[in-house]
């Protein structure tokens, strides 16, 4: 291991009069990235402990609903030595599942993980960085976010001007229908989230109106192959950060459509509409106890349609050129998004018809805990692939750091790899200018 450190670093052993613990890297988080991450340092021999606030994967473990199954099949479940080893390539995880596969690989490679370790603060000094947490306090010459981004649920601010009778509730807090209040359920957002709960809210015998904005809608099963088999080989799913033309949006992008069902099926609006729930426009506003709806829901339907077009489209151009059309089926395209001739566009809160608003509508990262200039005038953290500003500073399992996979397991391996080259590299500039 790089165990030759700087005469700097070994000086400052002390915090606030206590000792401090000390690692050549601490990687915060121990999910899918951080210990994609880690195993990428042990390769490369470097110091480094992950520091998890509760288990592995804890937030699959905590934050998530009872029948989530990944989006991925088994098969793209790929972390650096180590992949899916069931009998299922082709199924979908269930959380137990991906929680044993998650422990299996940090038991398998002996992750130094430091569970029940939230972290506090992070703050630069002239060592390195000091890594305060509620077990003791770290100095790193380095450190590596790998929390995710979905720590903290979107909730538009019109929330807080709903009828006080009303029930908010969050896909991190969701469960499963029987913890919904008697009643109708409105989700807002029609992203992967919001259509798998809308369906098996609507599967419990409930009334559900899915509010539905900007979506990306694609086939489950595609011309006989997973649509993200064909977004794998073609090399959607590894299109490089830096050869997008606009990163800022493709990192807003939502969610695709899709649900990881055993029979494989496609989970779209016009799914949606033949179970019986009903498809409206955004929420607009609120009015008292009016909610208002977007009237655009026409429009918006007709470029989701557009733009799965241009993605089968770039499939089959693939597929030809690959001279595969004659191992898969024949191209094919879905009817186009049905749109209700007369919909909703105001609903009235008053009359007890609905009594649950689920905003799935996204979320975002929580590092409050970070105090180090690495954030611009908006508050978005600041990074080029990963590798940030601050020396020695690193985040992984954002939207599309590296490639537009990156938020995904099999993304991990990638990203971490370049980021254990560039971190590695700066550990040794440290030893050189410290010896």
């Amino acid at each position: 291991m790089l165990r030759l450190r700087s005469r700097r670093f070994e000086r400052q052993t002390r915090h606030g009069g206590f000792p401090l613990k000390k690692a050549d890297t601490v990687i915060i988080g121990a999910g899918h990235c951080g210990l994609a991450v880690s195993r990428h340092l042990a390769r490369r021999s470097v110091d480094h402990v992950l520091l998890e606030r509760g288990e592995v994967a804890n937030s699959w473990r905590t934050e998530r609903w009872d029948s989530l199954t990944l989006l991925t099949p088994n098969w793209l479940s790929r972390l650096p030595d180590y992949g899916y080893e069931g009998d299922d390539p082709d199924g979908y995880m269930d959380m137990p599942q991906l929680i044993q596969f998650l422990d299996t690989y940090a038991a398998r490679f002996s992750a130094p993980v430091e569970t029940r370790t939230s972290v506090t603060a992070v703050t630069p000094d002239d060592a390195g960085y000091v890594v305060a947490t509620d077990q003791g306090d770290w100095r790193a010459l380095s450190v590596v976010i790998a929390s995710g981004h979905c720590n903290i649920p979107a909730v538009p601010r019109i929330s807080a001007d709903l009828p006080a009778e009303i029930e908010v509730v969050t896909p991190m807090h969701y469960r499963n229908p029987d913890q919904l209040a008697d009643g109708g359920v409105l989700i807002a957002g029609a992203s992967a989230t919001g259509v798998q709960l809308a369906a098996e809210i609507r599967a419990s015998g409930r009334q559900v109106l899915l509010a539905t904005g900007e979506h990306v809608r694609v086939p489950r099963i595609y011309r006989g192959r997973d649509i993200k088999w064909w977004m794998d080989v073609a090399g959607i799913l590894g299109l490089p950060y830096n050869e997008v033309d606009d990163i800022r949006r493709a990192r807003r992008v939502p969610s695709l459509q899709l649900a990881g069902r055993k029979d494989k099926s496609t989970l779209d609006l016009n799914a949606l509409t033949d179970a019986g729930v009903e498809i409206a426009g955004r929420i607009a506003g609120v009015n008292g106890s009016r909610l208002m709806f977007s009237g655009s829901l026409a429009n918006v339907c007709a470029l989701a349609d557009l733009k799965m077009n241009r993605l089968l489209n770039t499939i089959d151009e693939w597929a030809t050129e690959n001279g595969i059309d004659g191992e898969v089926d024949p191209p094919h395209r879905l009817d186009g998004t049905r749109v209700p001739e007369n919909r909703r566009l105001e609903l009235d809160l008053s009359t007890g018809q609905f009594k649950t608003i689920i905003w799935a509508t996204g979320y975002h990262a929580d590092l409050s805990w970070l105090k180090v200039p690495a954030f611009d005038a908006r508050g978005r953290l600041v990074h080029d692939g990963g590798i940030m500003k601050p020396p020695g500073l690193y985040v992984l399992g954002m939207p599309y750091l590296r490639t537009r996979k990156s938020t995904l397991v099999d993304g991990a391996d990638l990203d971490a790899g370049i980021v254990a080259d560039h971190l590695t590299g700066y550990l040794a500039d440290q030893f050189a200018i410290g010896t």
